[in-house]
């Protein structure tokens, strides 16, 4: 008889970088040399990985257009951020506005909530800019910046389409774990806000 391995269900996959992440926020000090540094990035801080699965389940709980607009913008502000960041540095509130973003997708999943597509848009949008600004302070007197941003949109890609998968493959077997795991996102968020 022939045994042939499974592959660990999309939320097992999710709930080991989770756990494998560090709970540091966003942060300058970081490797910011290359394509590697980039990519690897997102993994390193709880809020970044957290923030970027859930606005792929949120995108997936309200399916149509918006499952590839939110993600869009998403990454589009994030680039833009990153590159406000190189002109003027000095913008107030980014941490917390990073912690917010991981509290805010966190209830909007567990309440699986359907907003216009203007304001889901928006939202995403909104932190998409935190996150990117955050890694924009990081990129000053680096080695290939852009490769590293290059890297990080990657792997923000990445996790977005982990968090819609995760999202569609749950419709189906279990409706209810994208709202458990929005509560757990959104707790995570209350925990990062308090230690800011």
């Amino acid at each position: 008889m022939k045994i042939v391995p499974r592959k660990p269900p999309t939320p097992f996959l999710i709930a080991v970088l989770l756990l494998g992440s560090s709970t540091a926020l966003a942060h300058p000090g970081h490797d910011v040399s290359g394509l590697s540094a980039g990519l690897l990035h997102p993994f390193n801080g709880f809020d970044h990985l957290l923030a970027m699965v859930a606005v792929g389940l949120w995108a997936a709980q309200n399916g149509g257009r918006k499952i590839w607009l939110l993600p869009a913008a998403f990454m589009l502000l994030m680039a833009v951020g990153a590159k406000c960041a190189l002109i003027y540095p000095f913008l107030p509130l980014i941490e917390s506005g990073i912690a917010a973003s991981v509290l805010v997708l966190g209830i909007v999943i567990a309440l699986s909530l359907k907003l216009s597509a203007r304001l889901s848009i928006a939202i995403t949008a909104l932190f998409g800019f935190f996150h990117g600004y955050a890694h924009g302070l990081e990129m000053f007197g680096a080695v290939e910046p852009e490769a590293y941003a290059l890297g990080f949109l990657a792997t923000t890609a990445a996790l977005h389409l982990a968090g819609i998968m995760t999202g569609i493959a749950t419709r189906v077997r279990c409706m209810r774990l994208p709202q458990a795991l929005g509560t757990v996102i959104a707790a995570s968020g209350v925990w990062l806000l308090s230690a800011i």
